[in-house]
């Protein structure tokens, strides 16, 4: 997917880019699968921020994708690949043949035209698109889309451009490499999608102004620098001056910068076998 480069006509201009969407076939929304979205601007129930820097963003309508339970052992057409403003990765609008349609994740490859189909007890053709359960996909097979647990929501390796692959089956597990270099045991009833999540050029944009930030719903920060000693550790001091720590710290005094914040969970740390890459 290209990416476009701008003419420095206006300092917002200078060195920003855009990401040319792959727009093809069917461009009408379904009603049908549209919703409203409730933007809480990074707050509560009780209405008290508990994310900082959140807010303002950009209204928009939210698509319902087959994340859960779709539709199984019955062929779909893909119509149209759609802009979605909702994630970083493209959506894809399916036809079954007796008239339903489902937006699901397109997948790198992924063209107007094809055949597509779920399921979780055959053994399906592994090409772009084809959603199955992983003990029917063979070793070395690129999948994204996972689902965490058997008949549970896919949330796992959704991002544009991210793909986890296989590696091996035993006793009902299936090893799989994560985009963070983790590998981790699956249930081998979880389904995948085979291919690589579309839009791999997503990381390339530059935003070059900081109004494209805030119709993001990123609100402006302050540096921990720029701050009196009493609000934050890095504060204080005469002009322009280092922080005066050896690691970098939160405004709250909690190490920040290269420390690890994943929860771990009992359940979910027996699964995995070697840990993510550390940076």
């Amino acid at each position: 997917m290209p990416i476009k480069r701008y003419k420095p006509t206006t300092p917002g201009r200078r060195g920003a880019s855009v990401l040319k969407h792959e727009k093809a076939g069917t461009q009408k929304r379904v009603k049908r699968l549209l919703t409203g979205i409730r933007i809480h601007a990074g707050k509560n129930a009780s209405g008290k921020i508990t994310v900082r820097h959140k807010g303002g963003d950009h209204k928009r309508k939210y698509r319902l994708i087959d994340f859960v339970n779709p539709i199984q052992d019955k062929k779909a057409k893909v119509s149209g690949i759609q802009y979605d403003p909702n994630r970083s990765a493209a959506i894809a609008l399916i036809n079954y043949g007796d008239g339903t349609q489902a937006y699901t994740l397109a997948v790198d490859g992924l063209r107007v035209g094809d055949i597509v189909e779920t399921s979780r007890e055959r053994n399906l053709e592994i090409k772009p698109g084809n959603r199955m359960a992983l003990k029917f996909i063979p070793g070395g097979i690129t999948i994204c889309n996972i689902e965490l647990a058997p008949m549970r929501t896919a949330t796992a390796v959704r991002s544009a451009g991210s793909s986890a692959s296989t590696l091996s089956s035993e006793a009902g597990k299936v090893q799989i490499k994560m985009p963070s270099g983790e590998v981790r045991l699956f249930s081998d009833e979880c389904l995948a999608t085979i291919g690589r999540v579309s839009n791999t050029e997503w990381n390339l944009v530059r935003l070059g102004k900081a109004g494209r930030m805030r119709h993001r719903g990123v609100r402006p920060r302050v540096r921990g620098k720029a701050m009196n000693v009493v609000d934050h550790p890095h504060g204080g001091g005469e002009g322009r001056a280092p922080i005066g720590l050896t690691h970098s710290k939160t405004a709250w005094g909690k190490p920040a910068r290269g420390v690890p914040t994943r929860k771990k969970h009992k359940a979910s740390t027996l699964l995995i076998i070697r840990s993510r890459k550390k940076k």
